[in-house]
C-alpha cells in the first residue's frame, strides 16, 4: 500500500514551475482521486497533444521596446480583470482537498483571478460566493429538466456571478481507461451539491435500442436549448467546448457572448485537435465579434502569450490547479497563478509587448 503524504503548508524549494506540482500531488492522493484528476480519454493522445502543440510554436524576441507602465489587464463583458489567467471549472474538488472549491476561491482572491465554478462542484454556489471577492463565473452542465437549469442560472444571477458558461462538449462521458482499471467511484461524502433533488435520467430501453443513441444522447441539449437559455438569462452566455468553426459561427448567429475553445483536456473524445492548433480558425470564424478563450495544455507563461497572439482573450487552467490544490490547498493554487502571471509578464517584456493588445502574431515564428 502506498503511503499518502500529508498536505503541505509551505511551498518546497523544489517547486518552481507548474509541472513540478504533479509528482507532489500524486504522493498526496489515493489512487481513486489520482486517476480522476490525471486521466484522460482512451489512449490520451489529445491530452498529450495539447501540450506538445504549444512546444512546436516559437517566439520572436523584441527587447528594445518601451514597455514602462505595462500591465496584463483586460476587459470582458464589461468587467475588468487583472490578468488573463482564469481557473477552469473542475468538478468535485473535495476529492483532492478537504476545503475543495473554497480553497480555489481563496487563491483566486489572493491573485486577483477569475474563477469558473463547475456545475458539478462539491461546494455550493452560495458557499463559494461567500468566500470570494474576485469575479466568479458559473459553468453549467445542462440538466434534463429545463426548470432545473433555470433555477441554477437564477441562483447564479442573484449571487452576483458575472457570466454563465455552458459546456457543450461532454453530453456523455469519455471512455477513460485508467478510471475503469482503477474502479473509480465517487466517495459517499462527495457529491454535486448544487444538483441535489434535481431530475435524473432514468433510461427504460428496449433490447434493440442503443444506450448511447436512444439513451443519453436522446436527452442531450440542442441548439434550441442554448437559444432558450440565452433568452432567459441576464448573464453573458459563453459556450465551452467548441473546436469546429461552424459551431463558432452558429454561436454568433444565436447571439452568444463568447466561446471557449476546449477539448475538455482530452477527457471526452480522444484524438480531437489540440486547442492551440484550432484556435486560429475559430478566431477567424468569429471575426472579432465576440471574445474567444482557450484551455488545454497551458503550463507556461509562454503558452499563454502564444494563445493570446493567436487571438485568445484569456486562458483557463485546469489540471495544474488540481495538482496544486492536492499538494498545499489554497497556497498551492495561488502559487501556480503567481508563477504563470510572472512568466507571462516576463514573456511580454522579452517580446516587446507592453499590454495584452500588443500581443499579436508578429511575435510568433
Amino acid at each position: 500500500m502506498n503511503i499518502i503524504e500529508p498536505k503541505l503548508d509551505y511551498i518546497p524549494n523544489e517547486i518552481v514551475c507548474v509541472d513540478d506540482y504533479e509528482s507532489f500531488a500524486k504522493s498526496r492522493l489515493d489512487e481513486n482521486a489520482w486517476v480522476y484528476i490525471s486521466s484522460a480519454s482512451a489512449d490520451e493522445i489529445t491530452y498529450r497533444a495539447n501540450k506538445q502543440a504549444f512546444d512546436r510554436i516559437h517566439l520572436l524576441s523584441r527587447t528594445l521596446e518601451d514597455i514602462k507602465g505595462g500591465n496584463t489587464k483586460l476587459n470582458l463583458f464589461g468587467q475588468e480583470y487583472a490578468h488573463p489567467i482564469f481557473l477552469a471549472p473542475v468538478a468535485y474538488q473535495k476529492l483532492v482537498h478537504g476545503d475543495g472549491e473554497i480553497a480555489s476561491a481563496q487563491a483566486a482572491n489572493a491573485m486577483e483571478a477569475c474563477m469558473l465554478l463547475s456545475g458539478f462542484s462539491s461546494t455550493s454556489l452560495e458557499e463559494v460566493s461567500s468566500h470570494s471577492n474576485s469575479p466568479l463565473w458559473f459553468q453549467l452542465y445542462m440538466q434534463i429538466d429545463m426548470n432545473d437549469n433555470l433555477f441554477l442560472i437564477k441562483k447564479a444571477e442573484n449571487l452576483g456571478y458575472k457570466a454563465l458558461v455552458i459546456t457543450i462538449d461532454a453530453p456523455i462521458a469519455g471512455i477513460r481507461n485508467k478510471e475503469q482499471k482503477a474502479g473509480f467511484y465517487l466517495p459517499s461524502h462527495i457529491e454535486a451539491v448544487n444538483l441535489r433533488g434535481m431530475k435524473q435520467l432514468n433510461l427504460d430501453l428496449k433490447s434493440t435500442q442503443s444506450s448511447i443513441f436512444d439513451g443519453v444522447m436522446a436527452h442531450s441539449p440542442t441548439w434550441a436549448d442554448i437559444k432558450f437559455i440565452k433568452e432567459n438569462t441576464k448573464l453573458p452566455v459563453i459556450l465551452k467546448g467548441i473546436t469546429h468553426p461552424s459551431y463558432a459561427k452558429k454561436a454568433l448567429e444565436l447571439g452568444i457572448d463568447g466561446i471557449i475553445v476546449s477539448n475538455h483536456g482530452g477527457r471526452t473524445l480522444d484524438t480531437l485537435v489540440p486547442t492551440i492548433d484550432i484556435l486560429p480558425k475559430i478566431v477567424e470564424a468569429v471575426d472579432g465579434k465576440i471574445p474567444v478563450l482557450l484551455d488545454g495544455g497551458i503550463r507556461r507563461g509562454t503558452d499563454i502569450i502564444k494563445a493570446l497572439a493567436f487571438g485568445a482573450s484569456a486562458v483557463l487552467i485546469g489540471r495544474p490547479i488540481m495538482f496544486a490544490l492536492a499538494t498545499s490547498g489554497a497556497l498551492g493554487v495561488a502559487h501556480i497563478l503567481k508563477i504563470l502571471r510572472d512568466e507571462l509578464e516576463i514573456s511580454m517584456a522579452l517580446t516587446g509587448c507592453k499590454t495584452l493588445k500588443n500581443i499579436t502574431k508578429e511575435i510568433l515564428f
